[in-house]
C-alpha cells in the first residue's frame, strides 16, 4: 500500500527543517552584475490596453497549466515547425529528422536528471496526465511512501484508486481550509498540522463537525521539527562556544533568505548581539560575523541544527526569529525572545507571547537589547518563561510522524502477505 503526503504549498512548512542559524542572505538584485540576464520569455514585452485608456506593460502571475514559452524554446519549435512529421512511425526525411530530435530531447532531459542506464524519460501531456499514468505503473498493494507536493485534488485520484493512503500537510489557515472543504474530506486519511495547537489553534467547532459526518481524517499537530545531537558529542559546543551552559545569551537571526521589510535583520541582530557582548553579558552569536577578541563575545557561525538544539537547551536566554527557530527554542524549554523577520511570525509570536511561552521585539537593535535586559535583570520572570516553555512539552514531529506512517502502512503489509 502506498502512502500519499500532500503539501499545497511550495513554502517551507514548519515540518520542513532548514538549517537553523543559516546566513541571512539578502536576495540577489534583478540587476546584479553577478547574475546573468533572465532567460527570455514570449509576451515579457507585451502591453496590453486599461479600462481608463492608456497602456501598461502586462505582468503574467499565471505560470500554471498556461505558462509562457521561453524565446529559445519558441524559436527551435518554429524552426522544426516546416519538418513536422510523425515520430516513430515514417519512413520520410521529415519524419526522420522529427524522431531525431525527440530522441535528443529525451537524452538532453536524461542527463540533466542524471538518469541512470536503466532509466526511461517519459513523455506526457500535463501533471495529471503524469500522475495518472505513474498510478496505474504502480503494482497493487505495494508497500512504501510516496510523497507528492501538488494541490489541484484530481491528482489525488488516480492514488486512491490504487488504494493509497493520503496524508495532507497543512502549515498555513489557507491551506488548512482547503482541507476541511467537503469535496477533499473524502480524500484524505490523515491531516497534518504543521505547528503546536497553541499556535495553528484548537479545531473549530465547524472542523469538528465535518469529521465526524465525514469520519475523516485523523488530525495530529507535529509540534516541532529538530534534530538532536548523539550523547557522545553532547557539551562538544559548548566547549567551542567557550560558555558554561546557563550562563550566556544566545542569538540566532535565522533567516536564509531575504524578506520584505526585513532586509536588515541580520546587521540588527548583529548589533543587538554586540551590544549586549559590551554589557556584560557571554553573548553566543550564530550566523555570520567577524571573528573578534572583544569580551563575552562568542561568534560561532551557522551551525547545523542538532548543535544548535544543544546550544539552544544550555542558554540561558534566546533572541531568536520568529520562524520554526522560536518553536525549537520552546521545545528546548529556554526563554525566549522573539522578533518578527517574514510577515506571518508576528501573529505566531503574539501567540507565544499570549501563551507566556515567550517576550516579544521589534526588529530594531535597541528594542531587542530592551527586552533581553529586562529578562537578564529579573530572574523571576526569565525562569517563568522558561517554565511554561517546558510545561508545554512540545512533541517531536519526526517521531510523530514515523509512527503514523507505520501504522497506515502495517495493516495495507498484512493485507499484501495474507
Amino acid at each position: 500500500m502506498s502512502i500519499l503526503a500532500v503539501q499545497p504549498s511550495p513554502a517551507t512548512p514548519a515540518t520542513a527543517a532548514p538549517e537553523t542559524g543559516a546566513a541571512f542572505r539578502r536576495p540577489p538584485s534583478a540587476h546584479s552584475p553577478l547574475l546573468p540576464p533572465l532567460a527570455e520569455v514570449i509576451g515579457a514585452d507585451l502591453t496590453v490596453p486599461l479600462v481608463h485608456g492608456g497602456t501598461a506593460r502586462y505582468v503574467n502571475l499565471d505560470y500554471a497549466a498556461s505558462a509562457p514559452a521561453l524565446r529559445a524554446v519558441a524559436d527551435r519549435v518554429a524552426e522544426l515547425l516546416p519538418l513536422y512529421s510523425s515520430v516513430h512511425r515514417g519512413a520520410g526525411y521529415a519524419s526522420a529528422v522529427c524522431t531525431s530530435a525527440y530522441e535528443a530531447a529525451r537524452a538532453a532531459i536524461a542527463g540533466f536528471v542524471d538518469a541512470g542506464d536503466d532509466d526511461v524519460v517519459i513523455f506526457t501531456r500535463n501533471t495529471t496526465d503524469a500522475l495518472n499514468l505513474l498510478a496505474a505503473a504502480v503494482p497493487g498493494g505495494a508497500g512504501g511512501v510516496l510523497h507528492l507536493d501538488i494541490e489541484h485534488h484530481a491528482n489525488l485520484l488516480p492514488w486512491q484508486r490504487l488504494g493509497a493512503r493520503v496524508v495532507y500537510i497543512s502549515a498555513r489557515r489557507r491551506q488548512r481550509r482547503k482541507a476541511f472543504r467537503w469535496h477533499w474530506l473524502p480524500l484524505i486519511d490523515e491531516h497534518w498540522i504543521a505547528y503546536p495547537e497553541f499556535i495553528a489553534g484548537r479545531m473549530s467547532v465547524l472542523e469538528r463537525f465535518k469529521i465526524k459526518v465525514a469520519g475523516r481524517p485523523t488530525v495530529r499537530y507535529l509540534d516541532v521539527i529538530m534534530s538532536r545531537a548523539d550523547l557522545g558529542e553532547r557539551g562538544a559546543i559548548l566547549s567551542r562556544a567557550g560558555c558554561e551552559a546557563g550562563a550566556f545569551v544566545l542569538v540566532i537571526p535565522g533567516g536564509g533568505t531575504g524578506h520584505p521589510g526585513a532586509d536588515d535583520a541580520l546587521a540588527e541582530f548583529l548589533a543587538a548581539a554586540r551590544s549586549l557582548a559590551a554589557r556584560g553579558a557571554a553573548t553566543v552569536y550564530v550566523g555570520p560575523a567577524r571573528i573578534g577578541a572583544e569580551p563575552n563575545w562568542h561568534p560561532l557561525g551557522p551551525l547545523p541544527q542538532a548543535e544548535l538544539a544543544e546550544l539552544m537547551s544550555a542558554a540561558r536566554l534566546i533572541v531568536a526569529n520568529g520562524g520554526s527557530t522560536l518553536i525549537q527554542a520552546i521545545a528546548c524549554g529556554s526563554a525566549c525572545i522573539a522578533v518578527p523577520i517574514a510577515k506571518d511570525q508576528a501573529e505566531r509570536i503574539r501567540r507565544c507571547v499570549a501563551a507566556g511561552v515567550a517576550a516579544a521585539a521589534t526588529l530594531d537593535a535597541a528594542s531587542i537589547v530592551d527586552a533581553a535586559n529586562l529578562l537578564l535583570q529579573n530572574e523571576t520572570q526569565r525562569a517563568a518563561l522558561a517554565a511554561r516553555a517546558a510545561h508545554l512539552q512540545l512533541a517531536d514531529g519526526v517521531a510523530l510522524a514515523i509512527r503514523a506512517l507505520h501504522a497506515l502502512v502495517e495493516p495495507a503489509t498484512n493485507e499484501s502477505e495474507a
